[in-house]
This record gives structure tokens, C-alpha cells and sequence, in this order.
């Protein structure tokens, strides 16, 4: 009779009508909106403006964090149309009218890409880039192109859209080059974002900013259309507040583009929800890179204790040695690639904008003398950034020995150190703290001087292997920790459910202090609980 009453009360609890459960916008997940959207007590239109209230109170208002270089002046008129298609047809995909911001160098047929560059200010491509594509297929609403470190290089400053600030201390950097990417997740200016890795430049502002971010596989998803720093590295990755919402637009963008060579592996999942489960831990062997560590007590602390979370979920942790000589070649490698690849690639890039604009790196540098004086809002000339193009210039050719040596003999024998680092300890993970000190004063930091190829996250560009970065703390004076979670190429997957499980033990994540809720800025969504 026990057994039966309890089965006639859950079958009684399934039935009775959901109720409302609020939430506020910057916990939300995608999936929590589309049972809002579902449930009908949400619109596509009334998202897009809370969101677009946030932008107005806080990027050049309030704290003037300065994230956002162009708006999409069209984008309550898309959530419209959207709503009403959802209405009258259904959704496309779990996108569908989801607000998303995208770092200022991936191509938009409606609005202007510019790099950060005052030098292509104005240049519309005519076409959006594949992934932009794919994602407005899925019914997503570009919200706004946000800053980054011009050309994807230094700190997240640029000749277009100015410095952008740390919504958690507006005097630390919020870091590149995907800053502007970082600063609007973090701040709830969109549901999520995108950005490109090349050497970190979405690890970085991820544990900067202490959200959610994907360095994806290389091969994964498509670079076309993006405004190329190093080919040989770079990669597209989304970032948010959870890494729920990183599986649901992962499920989109992933796959093969016929213009990108690297992503004719046919590795992509069509679902990577269905790794949201907790419990990843248990059985998981997990190595942990000390050598990244030692270099901030209160952020090795922070790490001691991901890990302890580690074991009681069931978890097994391997220490791992990285060989002397990669910690000591990988900057060399990395810049070695990274200067005559920008040299060559952007100068293709460049070669189809119309007239008026640069069409090599020769016009970039003659153009850019050109600009002395400050712009409007505050914003002007990048010399520091200017003058590394200078430097690229000047590198030696993708024909040199130099260069052929690292790129078939340097990066496949980097390539086979980590992937024997992998089976030798039967390891589903790698993790390390993604910034081994907090982000640092933007007057010391913020230069390109100051990013370069010789932190630890380099090794995954190196090797084209994924890499998960999830808050993991915050130190003393409320700055954001990160943890990384490295895994084997294509192992998007696994990672997500670790990554998930161990969000889901902590929730670490908070809504930085100098951008705090507005009024009215909760979601009612269906809840039986």
C-alpha cells in the first residue's frame, strides 16, 4: 500500500498545473527561457529589452564599461517577427529568439565589422560569417557587436570602441581579446556571447570576467568569415553565465562549413544537452597541472578546493608534469606562427572590403598614420596596438625554416605530449587555474605587451585541444577565479559534464557588483518543485 501511495502521489504531483517560478535574467538559462517562452508568461521582445535596459543603465552610463560598439538597431523588430513565427509556426531551435552579442571581428551583412579598428569603421561585409549564419537560422537575435582588442591582439582596448571595464572592479582588466565578449556576459547584456581564441582570448576574459567559456576544438566549428589573427590557432567558442547554455548553442554552431578545411572531421554532435548530467565525477580520473599553479596563494586555495569537490563526487586526481621543454617552447612556438600568419591573413581578408579600406597590412600602417587626434566619446588612436603591426610586418615569411619547422615538426610534437599525457594517466581531464594570478590593474596590464603565447592556455592552441573554463571562487577582494578543464580533441562531450557537475556543486558564478539587477528584470518560468 506504501509503494502504491507514493506512486498515485507523483502521478498526482505530474498532474497538477506548473507553477510560476521566478528567476532573475542573469540565472536564466536557455532552457529555463524556452519554458518561459512555452509557458507564455515570457515574450521574445520582452527579453531583448531587458536586455537592451542593461546596455543603456551600464555601458555608457553608470559605470561606463564600454563594451558595446555598434547596436542592433533592428533587433526589437526581429523579436517581434519571431515571436509572432514561434506562434504561428513553432521554434526553430532552442535559439529562437534568444538575445546573443558577438565579438566585433565576425562578419554581419546589417552591421558594420570593424576589428575595433577606427581603420575599418563603417565596413559592412556582404555577407554574415558561416557561424552567424547558422545562428540567425536557429532564430538567434544579434543584439549587438561588442569591443575586443583590436585585431584580436593586447588587452581589451581598442581605436573604435575605447577600454572596456571589469564590471566586478572597474579598475582591473577585464582582459583580451575578447574583452567587450567577457564584460557583456558577465554584466547580462545578452543571454550569451561569442569570441575567438587564438591564445586565450576567450580563457582569459572567461576567468576575468568569472563566466563561462569554450575554447572549442580546432576543427569544430567554423572560422569563416571571422577576421583571421593565426589560422594555424584560431578557433570560435561561445561564453556564458552557465555552461548549460554553452551545450544548447554548441549544438548549433558545431560542424562542417566547405570553406574551412579543419572542420571536415564530421566530429560534431547534434546535441550537447544530453551531456548536462550530474554525477560526471564519479569513476573520472582528473589530472591537475601544478606547474600553473604557485603563483597567487587565494587562487590555489580556490583550486585545492575544486578538486576536494572533485574526490567526494568520485573522482580520482592525478598529478601531471608538463616536459621542461614545452613550458619552455611554447611562447616561442606560438609567436613564431603568430606574426607572418597575421601578416598574410588579414591582408586576404582585407583584399574584399570595398573601396576606401585598407587591402593589406602595408595600407593598415599608412592609414593608421594618419590618426592622431581623439574620436568621438573619448576614443582615438591605438599606437601600442599600431605599432605591432609594424612588427608583423617586418616577420619572417611563412617560407622561412623557422616557420616550417614549428608548424610540422613543433606543434605535432606538442601535439603527441599531450595527448601521451592523456592515455599514459587514462585521464578524462586536465585542469588548471586558468589565470594563476587575478586580473591585474588595467594601467600595468592592458597591453598587447602584456598577452602574449606564454600562459598555460597557449597548450591548447598549440594542440588544438578543447578547453572549459568555469568560475571557481572568488578571492579576497571579490575577483574572479577560473578553473580549466582540458580534454582530448572532440572531447566537447565529456568536458561538459564534468564542467556541469562541477557548476552544479559549487555555483560560483555571481552577478558582478557595479552592474546589479533592475527593477522588473525577473523571468517567470514553469516549475513543479
Amino acid at each position: 500500500m506504501k509503494k502504491f501511495g507514493m506512486i498515485a502521489a507523483v502521478a498526482l504531483l505530474l498532474a497538477l498545473p506548473a507553477r510560476a517560478a521566478s528567476i532573475d535574467i542573469d540565472k536564466a538559462t536557455i532552457l529555463e527561457i524556452n519554458q518561459a517562452f512555452d509557458a507564455g508568461t515570457l515574450t521574445s521582445e520582452q527579453l531583448t529589452q531587458m536586455y537592451l535596459a542593461r546596455i543603456a543603465a551600464y555601458d555608457k552610463q553608470g559605470p561606463k564599461l564600454h563594451a558595446v560598439i555598434t547596436l542592433n538597431p533592428k533587433a526589437l523588430e526581429t523579436a517581434r517577427a519571431l515571436d509572432a513565427e514561434r506562434k504561428a509556426k513553432g521554434k526553430r531551435s532552442p535559439m529562437h529568439g534568444i538575445p546573443i552579442v558577438l565579438k566585433d571581428n565576425f562578419d554581419t551583412n546589417d552591421m558594420q565589422t570593424t576589428g575595433g579598428s577606427v581603420l575599418l569603421e563603417g565596413w559592412i561585409p556582404p555577407k554574415d560569417a558561416f557561424t552567424v549564419k547558422k545562428l540567425r537560422d536557429a532564430g538567434a537575435i544579434i543584439l549587438a557587436k561588442v569591443n575586443l582588442s583590436e585585431f584580436a591582439t593586447g588587452g581589451a582596448n581598442s581605436s573604435l570602441g575605447g577600454q572596456s571595464l571589469n564590471p566586478h572592479d572597474l579598475a582591473r582588466t577585464p582582459a583580451g581579446s575578447s574583452g567587450g565578449t567577457g564584460v557583456a556576459i558577465a554584466a547580462a547584456y545578452a543571454q550569451l556571447g561569442f569570441g575567438t581564441d587564438t591564445g586565450g582570448s576567450i580563457r582569459g576574459p572567461s576567468a576575468a570576467n568569472g563566466i563561462v567559456g569554450l575554447k572549442t576544438s580546432m576543427g569544430l566549428v567554423s572560422r569563416g568569415g571571422v577576421i583571421p589573427l593565426t589560422l594555424s590557432f584560431d578557433t570560435v567558442g561561445p561564453m556564458a553565465r552557465n555552461v548549460s547554455d554553452i551545450a544548447s548553442v554548441l549544438s548549433v554552431i558545431a560542424g562542417v562549413d566547405p570553406a574551412d578545411a579543419v572542420t571536415k572531421t564530421g566530429k560534431a554532435e547534434a546535441d550537447y544537452t544530453k551531456f548536462l548530467k550530474t554525477g560526471a565525477f564519479k569513476g573520472a580520473r582528473i589530472g591537475i597541472a601544478r606547474d600553473f599553479m604557485g603563483q597567487h596563494a587565494e587562487i590555489d586555495w580556490s583550486i585545492e578546493a575544486a578538486l576536494d569537490v572533485m574526490r567526494e563526487q568520485g573522482a580520482t586526481i592525478v598529478d601531471v608534469k608538463f616536459p621542461k621543454w614545452v613550458l619552455d617552447a611554447r611562447q616561442e612556438y606560438y609567436m613564431t606562427l603568430r606574426y607572418p600568419e597575421f601578416a598574410t591573413q588579414v591582408t586576404e581578408y582585407l583584399s574584399h572590403t570595398g573601396p576606401g579600406y585598407p587591402k593589406s597590412l602595408t595600407e593598415l600602417i599608412e592609414k593608421a598614420k594618419k590618426y592622431q587626434s581623439m574620436g568621438t566619446g573619448g576614443v582615438g588612436p591605438n599606437p601600442s596596438r599600431w605599432f605591432v603591426f609594424k612588427k608583423e610586418a617586418e616577420a619572417a615569411g611563412i617560407d622561412t625554416a623557422s616557420y616550417k619547422a614549428v608548424k610540422e615538426h613543433g606543434l605535432p610534437g606538442v601535439r603527441m605530449v599531450v595527448n601521451g599525457l592523456f592515455e599514459a594517466n587514462k585521464l578524462d581531464a586536465i585542469v588548471y587555474p586558468t589565470s594563476g594570478r587575478p586580473p591585474g590593474l588595467i594601467a600595468s596590464t592592458d597591453s598587447p605587451s602584456a598577452i602574449g603565447g606564454g600562459g598555460p592556455s597557449v597548450i591548447a592552441n598549440l594542440s588544438g585541444i578543447p578547453d572549459l573554463i568555469v568560475p571557481a571562487g572568488f578571492t579576497s577582494d571579490d575577483l574572479p577565479i577560473a578553473i580549466s578543464f582540458w580534454g582530448p580533441l572532440f572531447s566537447e562531450p565529456k568536458l561538459l559534464s564534468l564542467g556541469y557537475s562541477f557548476e552544479q556543486a559549487t555555483m560560483a558564478r555571481r552577478l558582478p557588483v557595479n552592474t546589479p539587477p533592475l527593477a522588473g528584470q525577473t523571468l517567470n518560468v514553469a516549475d513543479r518543485k
